[in-house]
């Protein structure tokens, strides 16, 4: 039996919630550029998550959870925008960029760790 993981798990709630996001402003609000630049960053906050943990290495791992957490922050931009600009409520933002918020926590966290377990053993990641 696999066992559970929290970031995979809420990456791919949070991805779910972003397509209904998307198909919500595509056909009740007629956006369509900004929907489809949270989509792609919102879906890919799994997506790297997915990858990072089929990694060959701790360094592929560290990779690939850093673009996931680069692709949350990125999320959170464009909530706020869509916020902003008054397609979002603000109850329908709190939620979404609540979630958004506590992925990128633990995102950020799974990051450092790896990046200082990595130099304990010697590993060099350049660029992170």
């Amino acid at each position: 039996m696999e066992k559970e993981n929290i970031v995979k798990n809420k990456s791919r709630a949070f991805a779910i919630r972003i397509v209904n996001l998307y198909k919500h402003l595509c056909e009740n609000k007629k956006e369509f550029v900004i929907s489809k630049q949270i989509l792609r960053s919102g879906t890919s906050i799994g997506a790297n998550v997915a990858e990072a943990l089929c990694g060959i290495s701790k360094k592929d791992f560290h990779a690939k959870m850093y673009v996931a957490f680069k692709e949350c922050v990125e999320s959170q931009y464009w909530l706020d925008i869509l916020h902003q600009t008054d397609y979002l409520l603000p109850e329908e933002f709190q939620s979404m960029n609540d979630d958004c918020e506590e992925l990128r926590k633990l995102l950020s966290s799974i990051t450092k760790t790896t990046k200082e377990r990595m130099k304990g053993l010697g590993v060099r990641n350049e660029g992170f």
